[in-house]
């Protein structure tokens, strides 16, 4: 999927001034450009780190950092001498949002902190994407996914039952914190319509783990009581895990108990639905482990992916448990328009956000050269 280089979605005529690095900011900047925002990304001279997060590489520059910037324009500038200052500067002066991720106090040194630039840039949003904030216990200290993850209590619930804590297999707090970041902007843009005036918005990696705990956060502040790791299974309803079929795995995600009485007929063994230990939602979570013997063992002559089918038509919800490259080539993947491609050989995910008349574009694989911001005959 390609298309021209002129914006049109939704925050087409919006500038913004793209000065992270890494993931949480960037991937922002990604989100604002697919829906028609004018992005310009400044990079220090050596260019931003992830470019050399790999392999794989292309041209010398890693997927990681293809992944993140799209639909942006790049140059270098060096923020710590006084021409890339001035110059950076410029391009503030035009732009209705800048995205940075400094550590706390660099760019007060150079002297184009916020506080200085809000004073001669009053309708400027200024979006920081920072690991904890500026201030507290563990303001202006660096922030990590991983790290940010063991600390929130994410790894704590991740994992098998009886194994270690474990790390998410994607960087969900970062990517998280950047949606954080773009919804952060939305409203700031929005609320300047009616005041005129920008505005500080901060997105922390902190805040964005601990926001992710549901259900485990909800279950503690009721009764207190420390969550688990449940492997795949859900903390609060059952069957809602991966369970063995003769073939592949399949996920079964049963919410109500309509929904299971339809899963046991489907597998043979509508008694399941009668039992006292599992006619209701309650006692299907309490007495889990039993249940999931039962069902394996119903399970065990069934080939998953036919079942799946099966259940599916039958109104419960299931899915086998597809690699990545199984995800990112399945039919209803090229049906969303999920994996878009630019001319260049560029191929990426496309945007999930869906709008009727100013759909996300794609307009500028990674790496595009760019000096100013588009005049609007552009």
């Amino acid at each position: 999927m390609t298309t021209n280089a002129r914006p049109t979605g939704a925050l087409a005529g919006v500038r913004v001034l793209d000065i992270s690095r890494i993931l949480g900011g960037p991937y922002c900047g990604q989100i604002l450009g697919d829906h028609g925002a004018d992005v310009l990304k400044v990079e220090p001279p050596q260019g931003d780190d992830t470019r050399t997060w790999g392999p794989p590489f292309r041209d010398g520059v890693a997927s990681y950092y293809h992944g993140l910037n799209r639909n942006k324009r790049v140059q270098h500038l060096d923020l710590g001498s006084p021409e890339g200052r001035e110059a950076l500067l410029a391009l503030v002066a035009q732009a209705d949002v800048l995205i940075e991720n400094f550590k706390t106090g660099t760019m007060e040194r150079w002297g184009i902190g916020y506080d200085t630039l809000a004073k001669r840039f009053p309708r400027l949003v200024w979006c920081r994407v920072s690991g904890f904030g500026a201030d507290g216990p563990l303001g202006a200290l660096p922030g990590y996914d991983a790290a940010v993850q063991a600390m929130t209590g994410i790894m704590s619930i991740n994992g098998e039952a009886d194994g270690g804590p474990l790390r998410v297999g994607l960087p969900v707090v970062d990517m998280v914190t950047g949606l954080n970041a773009v919804i952060g902007v939305l409203l700031a843009l929005n609320e300047r319509q009616r005041s005129g005036r920008g505005q500080f918005v901060e997105a922390a990696l902190y805040d964005s783990g601990l926001s992710l705990l549901h259900p485990h956060a909800a279950n503690w502040f009721m009764d207190g009581t420390e969550p688990k790791r449940t492997g795949n299974a859900h903390p609060n309803i059952y069957p809602y895990d991966a369970l063995k079929t003769r073939t592949d795995p399949i996920f079964v995600a049963v919410g109500n108990d309509r929904q299971f009485a339809s899963f046991c007929a489907c597998i043979g063994h509508p008694e399941l639905a009668e039992d006292p230990l599992y006619a209701t939602a309650g006692q299907r979570s309490v007495n889990r482990d039993g249940l999931k013997q039962q069902l394996e063992a119903a399970l065990a002559d069934f080939d998953g992916r036919a079942l799946v089918d099966t259940l599916m038509a039958a109104g419960v919800p299931a899915a086998p448990v597809l690699p990545v490259d199984a995800a990112l080539t399945h039919p209803h993947t090229a049906h969303r328009g999920m994996v878009v491609e630019l001319e260049g050989g560029y191929r990426g995910i496309g945007s999930p956000v869906r709008l009727s008349r100013t759909p996300a574009t794609y307009r500028h694989a990674p790496l595009t050269p760019g000096a100013r911001f588009l005049d609007p005959a552009d």
